[in-house]
């Protein structure tokens, strides 16, 4: 199948949409509706389960970068082995567990790279993952330790609150910050605890926002997603 060619508002670069299915035929319905406002796709653990490497491709035909979400954590030779393939899969980033450490965070790393390398694909990035917004009570110094292994590992960037992305910025300044957790004003939490307005995100200093059901599950989901993407062009003008 050809890539299909969308015209994406202004802010589509920095948003992500996330699935929280596992039906690839009403994520793709959805993936076309709001490709002029988003840049990314996210694939997370449910919708990859369901469908696997067919929901990379589908969404890479639609002309989005795919953010696969699996937060791989096992011993380092698996690690290496499963990033390879989604590497070869044309998957833009990956997220690893910090929690795995560094020889781990490495393999996935190296893994992911090579994968894309074999392919004749763009180097993608691998994004360790910190402390889950939902987790509100992790001791202070677990997102330093989380960073550092990052930092040391050589990951592309790393997935964060918006609370967190100072702490971040300064432990790892190159780091491409993903920031899950994000909630228009006024809109509903659901089992997220440290969240941000989209417009606070940016203003905090995150690169890409991963927006779910904010406007997956909106009864407008169209001028959902419009607002948002307003709201992160007028953030980004002003910084």
């Amino acid at each position: 199948m050809s890539e299909v060619i969308i015209e994406r508002q202004p802010g589509a670069e920095r948003l992500a949409l996330a699935f929280d299915t596992d039906d690839l035929v009403a994520a793709l319905r959805s993936a076309r509706t709001l490709a002029p406002w988003f840049g990314t796709a996210k694939v997370g653990l449910e919708l990859y389960s369901a469908a696997g490497p067919d929901a990379i491709a589908s969404l890479g035909n639609l002309g989005y970068q795919v953010f696969v979400d699996l937060k791989m954590f096992d011993i380092p030779t698996t690690v290496h082995r499963a990033a390879r393939v989604v590497g070869s899969l044309g998957g833009r980033y990956l997220t690893l567990h910090s929690a795995g450490g560094v020889p781990m965070l490495s393999a996935g790393v190296e893994g992911l790279a090579e994968g894309a390398s074999r392919a004749g694909l763009e180097r993608p990035l691998a994004l360790a993952v910190t402390v889950l917004t939902s987790e509100s009570d992790a001791p202070a110094q677990l997102l330093d330790q989380r960073v550092a292994a990052a930092v040391a590992a050589r990951c592309g960037g790393v997935v964060c609150a918006a609370t967190d992305l100072a702490v971040v910025r300064a432990a790892g300044p190159g780091l491409r910050t993903v920031v899950p957790g994000i909630r228009p004003a006024g809109g509903a939490v659901d089992d997220q605890r440290r969240i941000a307005t989209p417009g606070a995100a940016v203003d905090a200093g995150a690169d890409v926002l991963v927006i779910g059901r904010a406007v997956t599950g909106s009864a407008d989901p169209v001028a959902a997603a419009a607002a948002i993407a307003a709201e992160v062009v007028a953030a980004t003008q002003a910084n």
